[in-house]
């Protein structure tokens, strides 16, 4: 199988240059890729390597953790017998896979790392569930990254469209409309929320050229994330399916903040805190918070009792939209990707940018107030971000997917918040345009905000 060409490698190599300072943690959700690209990374850029993988690894190679945690040479003495794998030293990988699955092997990083022989990968998901970590004392010789699904860069590389994203970036910073090129970058652009960014699924796709295909798979990561959710969220897993199940029919409404009452009558929010973590953390779904107060230090005016909730990945989306359906066709796919079904595209769009900001590592923040007295004091805001030619301002984001809006929210956010503001965005399907002092950017562009 093709490995796909994944960003995150030359984060690896950039680590592996540092000598073994750190243990590298790559935390992710089930089926992003984690296993694979680690891999990959350990037969291209060592002599020789062990894989644990702590979902199947044995009782015997667990039992090493425990009897020579305090004998270094004891240790790597039996795992090199049993494995059958000769190290070497500053010259071999050891990864620890699935690690969350034996919190052991974590603890022992630490002394691992400080005795330098070797460099070792951790990966994981469910990395921060509490009954994960509540038992070890977390190292702090641990340097922890994300991996999220492809992006699009990454996604038009797998499609052999690479080509396209230089191009992208010029106009971007040169503030240039398209022009002729925007329609093709568009089509390839709704593939790309159709497929979604799982590994399984571009790959699927490059196999096989069969939406329907695709979808099969996505149906069944969506499966294996709710038998997570009934697996590892005990003693509220009911509400955390509850909330994984509402998503696509909370981001249909006009109004996309998460609604407590549509679960339960009496539902309180926490009640189900615990809950909306539990989701967060296994970053199977992107949080965005109401910051009340739309200044430098978003963070700091975060009101956690107001929230929206997206799916870390559209394609996976649009499988759960659809899901009563047994799959999604062919033709039904291909109508979707040039425009001509009518489905919910602000529920798509706006997804797709969380999604894409997420990729950034950006926080998610958004900014909503209703005044029934004062009605320009009544805004929503999409998304804020900090602006990275002024970072002590902040940048407004209104995503538009129709042909035709207004933009009375910015307008109005605009004037309340002048000395507050950056660059300000409208993010919609059309090609970039500057009008007075707002940039519309064509979605595809988020990649550089």
């Amino acid at each position: 199988m093709t490995m796909l060409d994944r960003k995150i490698y030359k984060q690896l190599l950039s680590w592996k240059n540092e000598n073994g300072k750190t243990a590298l943690l790559i935390e992710g959700a089930r089926r992003v890729g984690k296993s694979t690209v680690v891999e990959t990374f350990a037969k291209k850029e060592y002599k020789s390597s062990i894989i644990i993988d702590f979902s199947i690894a044995s009782d015997e190679v667990k039992s090493l953790f425990k009897k020579y945690a305090s004998n270094l040479d004891d240790f790597f003495f039996f795992l090199t017998s049993i494995t059958g794998t000769t190290l070497y030293e500053r010259n071999s990988l050891i990864v620890f896979d699935e690690v969350q699955l034996f919190p052991q092997a974590r603890q022992l990083i630490k002394h691992l790392v400080n005795d330098n022989r070797y460099d070792y990968i951790e990966t994981g998901s469910l990395l921060s569930i509490k009954r994960n970590v509540e038992s070890i004392l977390i190292p702090s010789e641990e340097r922890a990254i994300k991996m999220y699904p492809l992006d699009f860069e990454e996604f038009c590389v797998a499609l052999g469209r690479g080509d396209v994203i230089p191009l992208i970036k010029k106009h971007f910073e040169t503030l240039k409309p398209l022009v002729e090129i925007h329609s093709t970058i568009m089509k390839l652009f709704r593939q790309y929320l159709l497929i979604g960014g799982m590994p399984q699924s571009v790959m699927e796709f490059l196999n096989t050229n069969d939406y329907t295909k695709v979808d099969r798979i996505k149906r069944d990561i969506l499966k294996l994330y709710k038998n997570d959710i009934s697996k590892y969220a005990k003693g509220y897993e009911h509400k955390v399916l509850s909330i994984f199940d509402e998503i696509p029919s909370q981001l249909s409404k006009h109004e996309k903040k998460f609604m407590l009452s549509s679960l339960s009558k009496d539902a309180r929010f926490r009640d189900y805190e615990d809950a909306f973590t539990w989701l967060d953390e296994a970053m199977i779904t992107n949080v965005c918070f109401n910051a009340s107060d739309p200044n430098f230090g978003l963070s700091l005016n975060r009101d956690r009792l107001t929230l929206k909730m997206y799916m870390a990945d559209t394609g996976l989306l649009l499988s759960q939209a659809f899901s009563e359906n047994d799959e999604m066709h062919q033709e039904v796919a291909k109508a979707i990707i040039q425009d001509r079904l009518e489905v919910n595209n602000g529920m798509i769009f706006e997804n797709i940018v969380a999604q894409m900001l997420t990729a950034l590592n950006k926080k998610l923040y958004f900014y909503s107030r209703a005044d029934n007295q004062d009605r320009s004091n009544t805004m929503e805001i999409d998304f804020l971000i900090v602006d990275k030619s002024k970072p002590t301002k902040i940048s407004p984001i209104e995503v538009k997917s129709g042909k035709n809006y207004t933009t009375s929210s910015l307008d109005k956010f605009g004037i309340k918040f002048k000395d507050k503001l950056g660059k300000k965005y409208i993010i919609h399907t059309k090609d970039l345009a500057l009008r007075d002092d707002v940039i519309y950017l064509p979605v595809y562009m988020t990649m550089f905000l």
